[in-house]
């Protein structure tokens, strides 16, 4: 059965070390013989902003959402997996992937129903992370981004079948600029590598 993924990546820069993972990560899943949906949270001008258009109503779960809104869920229901690629800055995702969860991922639509409707999706978090792991390990990051992403969205949704995982060390300016092309390799190989295991288990 060919598998349909929403690459999601949230950068404002399409040289990007993000948009270079997205690009890798789209040709691994279209190689292995999959489709792909490409969603650039920045290419294509996502507002973040939660406006009380698509404000959850605690009362009505059939609450009509923007056109904007229920376009993107459109684009997750269609797909088997979602993959979602993005930095981590002051400790958490960019504010227009949270954004997009806070308006996308709304109440009767992604939770609030007997059945989950994303129940039996399989969703990759991959977190591009400047500092080494053992930075990262001391400061308990690794621990918040499972939290947040694992647990209060993804579980909260309904979907068991998650990964949240992590590239490391992408913070170039300590790299001397003659090394940093082979420095980028490495972590697209990270990357590729921790797409592979999380779509593996």
């Amino acid at each position: 059965m060919t598998r349909h993924t929403l690459l999601v990546h949230a950068h404002p820069r399409s040289d990007s070390l993000t948009a270079q993972v997205a690009g890798l990560l789209h040709g691994r899943l279209t190689g292995a013989g999959g489709t792909v949906d490409v969603l650039d949270l920045y290419t294509e001008g996502f507002d973040p902003v939660l406006r009380p258009a698509d404000e959850p109503d605690w009362e009505d779960r059939e609450k009509t959402y923007t056109p904007e809104v229920h376009a993107h869920m459109d684009r997750i229901l269609a797909a088997d997996d979602i993959v979602i690629v993005f930095p981590v800055w002051w400790m958490a995702p960019p504010a227009v992937l949270k954004g997009w969860i806070d308006r996308v991922w709304n109440y009767g639509f992604a939770y609030g129903r007997s059945r989950p409707r994303l129940a039996a999706k399989r969703l990759v978090w991959l977190a591009l992370l400047g500092n080494p792991p053992e930075e990262i390990e001391k400061l308990g990051l690794d621990t918040v981004l499972d939290a947040q992403l694992r647990v209060a969205v993804s579980e909260y949704c309904g979907i068991r079948d998650v990964s949240v995982r992590s590239v490391y060390g992408t913070e170039l300016t300590g790299v001397p600029k003659d090394l940093r092309p082979e420095r980028v390799r490495e972590l697209l190989a990270e990357a590729g590598t921790a797409l592979d295991g999380a779509l593996s288990r």
